[in-house]
């Protein structure tokens, strides 16, 4: 996949959105990008998330009685262009849960909800459920607080969708906060018991969540963090002082999001190599493709706890 830039990437979100509406009213085509979760037998509920990385809480709540999908769901997609298909839209439209983001990150959603509303189906909109307005960081599945702020939210919406088995979703719940997100915890607690203060870089917003969580200093502007998620460009000013924090070993370690590689973030990451800068990465989706949203995130937590020991020596 060949990653766009700031400007294609926003004149591919607006012709998309166009393509988006026109397509809400047609038939028989299959879900695009799309995994399934959860079992069948003893399904009560049918979910699906605009993401994978929500797809996958929703699923370990749901257990047997709960089928997800997940419309994004491919770790080489950026989910910024990402185009619905009228299969997706068909899956919302068949959801008693349906999961969005929200907060400007999965605009499309919103249009497929609206094109087919029903006031028996329970929207969980994860900006609204955590209290951040359009405008401010949408990805929310990198803090840790969040995580289990829409997990309560989604707990609550199975059971009063399906009150007879409110006791089995309770016990999910508590199954997936104790077992299910019992290293990725520890991981944290580790990351900011041994490396709090550290001053590290980033390529872009979608690390802002969980460095607050592990007490690391991000220095990059945040006004470059900002634009390099929105798909604009960044200013020269902010360019400018994030290659004199590099240069200068103002940072321990740089963080890259795989999924976004745009010219100016590549050249720092470059630059950060060659100046012995350890790279951390992640992405926006699971990865590998299926991964359980605990099992991805600790396997980047490690990946970023062996890149501070690497620049600390701790």
């Amino acid at each position: 996949m060949r990653l766009r830039t700031p400007r294609e990437r926003s004149t591919h979100r607006t012709a998309g959105a166009a393509i988006l509406v026109a397509s809400l009213t047609l038939a028989g085509c299959s879900i695009g990008e799309t995994t399934h979760a959860g079992a069948t037998k003893g399904v009560v509920l049918k979910a699906t998330a605009s993401i994978d990385a929500w797809g996958s809480i929703v699923a370990q709540l749901g257990g047997t009685h709960v089928a997800t999908t997940s419309i994004v769901g491919n770790p080489d997609t950026d989910p910024h262009d990402y185009e619905p298909t009228p299969g997706d839209a068909r899956a919302i439209a068949s959801s008693d849960v349906f999961v969005e983001n929200g907060i400007g990150y999965d605009s499309w959603a919103a249009k497929v909800i609206a094109a087919s509303p029903s006031v028996d189906r329970a929207v969980i909109d994860v900006g609204h459920v955590v209290g951040v307005p359009e405008g401010g960081n949408p990805h929310r599945w990198y803090s840790p607080t969040d995580v289990g702020t829409v997990a309560d939210a989604i707990t609550s919406a199975f059971k009063r969708l399906d009150p007879a088995d409110a006791a089995y979703f309770d016990a999910q719940r508590v199954a997936f906060e104790t077992t299910g997100l019992a290293e990725y915890h520890r991981l944290i607690d580790d990351i900011r018991t041994r490396y709090s203060g550290t001053k590290v870089g980033a390529s872009e917003s979608i690390f802002a969540p969980l460095l607050d969580a592990v007490g690391l200093d991000l220095i990059t502007p945040p006004s470059f963090l900002k634009a390099i998620s929105d798909g604009t460009d960044p200013n020269a000013a902010d360019r400018t002082l994030i290659d004199t924090q590099i240069s200068a070993h103002q940072l321990e370690v740089y963080l890259f999001n795989v999924q976004n590689a745009t010219p100016d973030v590549t050249a720092q990451v470059d630059a950060a190599r060659k100046a012995g800068i350890p790279v951390a990465t992640a992405t926006e989706t699971l990865s590998p493709r299926g991964a359980t949203f605990q099992d991805w995130q600790s396997t980047q937590l490690r990946g970023l706890a062996a890149a501070l020991r690497e620049a600390t020596g701790r």
